[in-house]
């Protein structure tokens, strides 16, 4: 499995230790979602960066509970979300947050949806989870200590046939960069076995660490669409690449 050199990590950071507090409050928060819209026939929701760009009430209460407890347990930690958290860090790590990824599938209760935290150095992903409530999946990775779903150790596919890859990709929210979208697939699909689209990043790249999946690619997405699973599907023994690496929004992916 690939290593990291964490010669500069804290002893404060232990990464199984940051590994368990990643799993901790993804489950948590993806729980208390969870919850919440088992209680709700139907959902109010607000757009964002268009009209099938959704947002919910349990999507800014998961990433501020996941605030709260890293203010107590880590105040010195750095954390980003997706919902507008932006607080700067004097440890050098800071926290990748996507309360809930998949919120289109949240709110029409499809099961393809969860919590993904990470935790980096730099640009060093030194632990991460995501926890699928619906269908009782928790991720995990810790650099250079292998990945797991549910404790299981995961393994990758280790195809490298075009022909017979089960593909997966997702689509952005706008409207003419989906339609280029839409033309890249249909050029594909006669060179695969198949293309899925799950409708989560976080999950992608899970199946992709599970061998679910051969093969997963995706272009406009953001870091806390991925930190976490990029590690998951790296130390699962597969190669990703994205680019700018040191992007926040705007990410192409290939694993």
């Amino acid at each position: 499995m690939p290593q990291t050199d964490l010669g500069g990590l804290s002893n404060s950071a232990n990464v199984n230790d940051l590994r368990s507090l990643c799993i901790d409050l993804a489950v948590s928060a993806a729980s208390k979602a969870a919850e919440g819209r088992v209680q709700r026939a139907q959902l109010e929701t607000e757009t964002k960066s268009s009209l099938t760009d959704l947002v919910t009430e349990f999507d800014r209460a998961a990433e501020n509970f996941i605030r709260e407890r890293l203010s107590s347990q880590r105040p010195q930690d750095g954390i980003v979300g997706e919902e507008g958290l932006d607080v700067p860090n004097t440890s050098g790590l800071t926290w990748i947050i996507d309360p809930i990824d998949g919120t289109t599938n949240f709110v029409f209760g499809l099961p393809a949806w969860g919590c993904s935290v990470a935790v980096t150095q730099g640009n060093t992903i030194l632990a991460g989870a995501v926890h699928l409530p619906v269908l009782r999946e928790t991720y995990s990775a810790a650099s250079g200590r292998g990945a797991s779903i549910n404790g299981t150790e995961l393994i990758s596919s280790q195809s490298t046939s075009l022909q017979t890859a089960l593909v997966a990709t997702g689509f952005a929210y706008n409207s003419q960069r989906r339609s280029q979208q839409g033309a890249l697939v249909a050029k594909l699909l006669p060179q695969v076995r198949d293309i899925r689209r799950s409708g989560s990043a976080a999950y992608d790249l899970c199946c992709v660490a599970a061998g679910r999946v051969d093969a997963y690619y995706e272009h406009g997405l953001s870091i806390w669409d991925i930190a976490a699973g990029v590690l998951i599907a790296r130390e699962a023994g597969a190669t990703v690449e994205f680019t700018p690496e040191s992007a926040v929004t705007d990410i192409t992916l290939v694993a």
